[in-house]
């Protein structure tokens, strides 16, 4: 088994593995380390990565992108609607609010929701790593911006577990970056902390990470993010001019065609990308709409005019990483720039001029190569999250929150609770300043029991709640404690934080139970009851919406494999009737009669016509059926062309096998000599006249001599020889022991 990291980002994946020498990012089918984050569904089956992008224009509408955009949010999101009206496939609500993505498939409008899609995506990536790596893959650490909501990571795990994957831990992008940058570099002060700021501009979003380094680990100090600026947005900025030219220029709406906006935001990536590095950049499309060839232009200095809007927003993310991690600019040691769309150089000088220090490019994110060593890494919500009782939230000093933002990743809370029968248990974001805008501020509800205490007033519940590794609010446990005692009183709340398994303090401290208030000391007895919780969150699926998925996953897989054996024996087909009717009229043209010749000509010809016709989409047993019956007239051709070849070497083999038994009697008594002799003159004269009869046939039918039969000979030769010495070697073995007992 090996531990693999996947990166799923809004257009790309990237799969990362340990290896002998460090961790590599794996290559596609393509050579590529990148990966299209694509799902196409054609007639018949699925297209995923690359072969997803090469069949996206055929099926633009059953082409799902940017599910990573989708997965955990709700259909009336207004984000989200946002999102969907730029995607060319249709969708609907589902009953839990959430995502529907209607797609054509076998006849039939199948519905996915965006963890289904995501979990294709994981298959194909652990299908990759296995391919790759010549193993089984489980065990996988999973790559997700900081912003993920609480619904989103479970998503993701959904998604993974649905994939036949076991995720370790969820890690934020820039956490996992940042990982990579400390392990790379080993040159950091001795003096202290030093501190780095990462800004990843991806696609869709910009993240930013506040890091602080020492010797063999990191800590993160604050993130911070804008999830709705990214490459994109400077690429629509570019799509927006120029269909605005467009509609001018050639009187055409590119808006109105899906396949012509495809085209044109595809283009006008690649231009953002040239003006990267160059003052100006035409654009050519041929026959983008109305068969009509268009073209443009544009300077760079142009295109930053249009876009400064986008980078004056850059700023704000930098701000807030900033002043959360409490820390200047001046304090910043080092800034890292990374993500697809970090090229444009105005982005680099606005962070330059913001962090007053130029933007370095030490690690590639999507190619690292490091040995691997211990690193101690220290992660980070970027969420505060508080809890509320029976819909009365639970008040921590002054205020509501039990997971303040920049709480480290994994840490618990023990809340101690007087409660003789159920109650509820509801984490909620504290803040929703906090949050991408949309995002509801409930995450859950946990059900505590039913229990039920005998002595209500002598009960209390101690509540073990964590946020755990992957950044999920869970109740790990519930213990109903009944103390049995005389003048004492009980607290009615107690909360104590647990970072990494250890208390850390205890923020309202009750008087010990068994002392009295005259500080005498009580009998008491106490009863612990574990009680049973159960977890109700609305968007994610049920155990048995989970097998359900995955049953339907394994059809998905078994449909495609079924598509792909199915292409490949309707390819060899082709590829066969093309490479006999070459032969049949070349190699294979001594071998064949007139006869021969007209009839697998005539079959040839037909079985084209019938695959280019009636044949194009048919069954794997019918492109089979129609090789075997080429295959039944084509043989006995092919055998007498193949034959004459090996029956020449094997008549060599005979003759250097004859010779070389005759080398071999000289010694031997002349008894066994002329038995061996004997045999091989009776095998060479076997084969002379063999020879002669078959010299004097045509090519064209059935030798009467097959390689097959010489080379029965030369084996039968060689035993009979073999017996006859060995036999020999026997008797001269008794003769020697008889002497020996009479000496």
């Amino acid at each position: 088994m090996s531990v693999v990291g996947f990166d799923i980002g809004n257009e790309k994946c990237v799969i990362a593995a340990v290896k002998q020498r460090g961790v590599d990012v794996l290559l596609n089918d393509e050579s590529k380390r990148e990966t299209p984050a694509l799902v196409c569904f054609g007639e018949k089956q699925r297209f995923l990565g690359p072969a997803a992008a090469a069949s996206a224009m055929m099926h633009p509408k059953t082409t799902v992108s940017q599910v990573k955009r989708l997965i955990g949010r709700k259909f009336q999101d207004p984000d989200v609607q946002n999102e969907l009206r730029m995607l060319p496939f249709e969708t609907s609500e589902g009953q839990d609010g959430g995502i529907l993505i209607h797609l054509k498939y076998l006849g039939e409008t199948h519905r996915f929701s965006p963890v289904q899609i995501m979990a294709m995506l994981f298959a194909h990536l652990k299908y990759m790593t296995e391919t790759n790596l010549g193993l089984p893959v489980l065990d996988c650490v999973i790559g997700i911006p900081s912003y993920f909501t609480d619904l989103q990571r479970r998503a993701y795990l959904d998604a993974a577990k649905i994939a036949g994957l076991k995720p370790l831990r969820l890690m934020h992008d820039c956490t996992a970056i940042a990982l990579g940058y400390g392990i790379y570099k080993t040159d950091f002060s001795n003096a202290g902390p030093t501190n780095v700021a990462f800004v990843d501009i991806g696609h869709c979003d910009t993240r930013v990470s506040i890091v602080s380094f020492e010797a063999g680990q990191m800590r993160i100090l604050s993130h911070a993010f804008n999830n709705s600026l990214g490459g994109r947005d400077f690429d629509e900025i570019l799509f927006g001019y120029f269909a605005a030219c467009f509609k001018e220029q050639y009187n055409i709406d590119v808006y109105s065609n899906v396949r012509a906006s495809i085209r044109l935001r595809a283009a006008c990536e690649k231009l953002k990308k040239v003006l990267s590095a160059n003052a100006e950049a035409p654009l050519n499309i041929e026959c983008l709409m109305d068969e009509k060839d268009v073209k443009g232009f544009i300077k760079r200095e142009e295109f930053e005019k249009l876009a400064s809007g986008l980078l004056e927003r850059i700023n704000v993310p930098c701000t807030k990483a900033i002043t959360d991690a409490g820390l200047t600019v001046g304090k910043i040691h080092a800034v890292e720039l990374v993500g697809s769309g970090s090229r444009i150089p105005a982005i680099t000088r606005q962070l330059a001029s913001f962090f007053r220090r130029e933007p370095s490019r030490t690690i590639n994110a999507s190619d690292p190569i490091f040995r691997v060593r211990d690193y101690e890494v220290q992660d980070c919500i970027p969420f505060s999250i508080g809890f509320s009782l029976d819909k009365t939230p639970i008040l921590q000093g002054s205020n509501y929150v039990l997971f303040p933002r920049g709480q480290p990743i994994p840490s618990a809370i023990v809340l101690q609770l007087q409660r003789s029968s159920l109650f509820h248990l509801e984490p909620f974001y504290a803040n929703p300043n906090e949050l991408p805008s949309g995002v509801p501020s409930e995450i859950s509800c946990f059900t505590i029991g039913p229990f039920q205490a005998s002595n209500s007033e002598r009960a209390r519940v101690k509540v073990k709640v964590q946020l755990n590794l992957h950044g999920i609010v869970n109740v790990e446990s519930a213990m109903l404690i009944e103390e049995h005692v005389d003048d004492s009183e009980l607290s009615t709340k107690e909360v104590r934080h647990v970072t990494n398994g250890s208390e850390d303090g205890t923020y309202m401290q009750s008087k010990p139970s068994n002392a009295s208030a005259d500080g005498k000391t009580n009998d008491k007895t106490m009863r612990r009851l574990e009680i049973p919780v159960s977890e109700n969150i609305n968007g994610t699926m049920t155990g048995v919406e989970l097998m359900e998925a995955q049953d339907k996953e394994l059809k998905l897989a078994q449909q495609d494999r079924t598509m792909e054996q199915t292409k490949e024996k309707k390819n060899a087909l082709e590829s066969y009737v093309y490479e006999m009717r070459n032969k049949l009229f070349n190699t294979y043209r001594g071998f064949a009669s007139d006869e021969e010749r007209e009839g697998i000509s005539k079959s040839l010809q037909e079985t084209e016509e019938w695959l280019y016709d009636d044949g194009e989409d048919e069954t794997e047993g019918a492109y089979t059926s129609k090789l075997e019956a080429l295959k039944k007239l084509v043989d006995p051709v092919e055998n007498r062309f193949k034959d004459e070849e090996a029956r020449k070497q094997a008549s060599t083999d005979l003759f250097k096998c004859i010779a070389d038994i005759r080398m071999s009697t000289k010694s031997l008594p002349n008894e066994d000599r002329e038995s061996i002799l004997n045999e091989c003159n009776k095998a060479e004269q076997w084969l002379t006249e063999k020879t002669k009869q078959q010299d004097s046939l045509p090519k064209n039918i059935d030798p009467l001599l097959w390689s097959s039969e010489i080379k029965k000979m030369t084996e039968d030769l060689n035993m009979k020889c073999m017996h006859i010495m060995s036999r020999k070697a026997s008797h001269r073995n008794l003769d020697n022991k008889g002497r020996d007992q009479r000496g």
